[in-house]
């Protein structure tokens, strides 16, 4: 059912504000875990993917989590820059994150945080902004910290 003009407004507001404290984007997309399972990658597809070198991975932790370990190739755009790093121009991308900005065709993009929340938050922003086959790895870093990490 469409959300009315005024619930509308104030969820935009709402997300404006949010951002502006750091804040993740609020959304008016299905909750974390309703997202479609075509959109979720396994651990098994993740490492083959990473082994590859045929993702692009974005992880949304906080620098802070990243610094305690991270998923090979990766970059980090924490969850609450992600909406306006993609909305980015190719060239200012590259310039903040240091690699090309994901194009909206990409066939292995992947978000991902330590547990998959704000992993699947990451990646319903990205579909919204055109990136339909923009996927979570729901494990996480967690998840890949015990499988791969030695």
């Amino acid at each position: 059912m469409p959300l009315s003009r005024p619930v509308f407004q104030l969820q935009k507001l709402l997300g404006q504000a949010g951002r502006s404290l750091g804040l993740a984007r609020v959304s008016s997309t299905a909750a974390p875990g309703s997202m479609d399972r075509g959109n979720v990658i396994s651990h098994k597809d993740m490492k083959v993917l990473v082994d590859s070198g045929n993702a692009r991975i974005i992880d949304v932790r906080l620098p802070g989590e990243v610094a305690n370990g991270h998923i090979a190739n990766s970059v980090n755009i924490p969850v609450a820059e992600v909406e306006e790093a993609l909305k980015m121009d190719p060239e200012t991308f590259k310039m903040k994150y240091g690699v090309d900005k994901p194009r909206v065709d990409d066939e292995n993009l992947i978000f991902h945080c330590q547990m998959g929340r704000r992993g699947a938050q990451a990646t319903e922003i990205a579909i919204t902004l055109g990136y339909a086959k923009a996927r979570n790895y729901a494990g996480g870093y967690k998840e890949w910290s015990e499988k791969e990490v030695k």
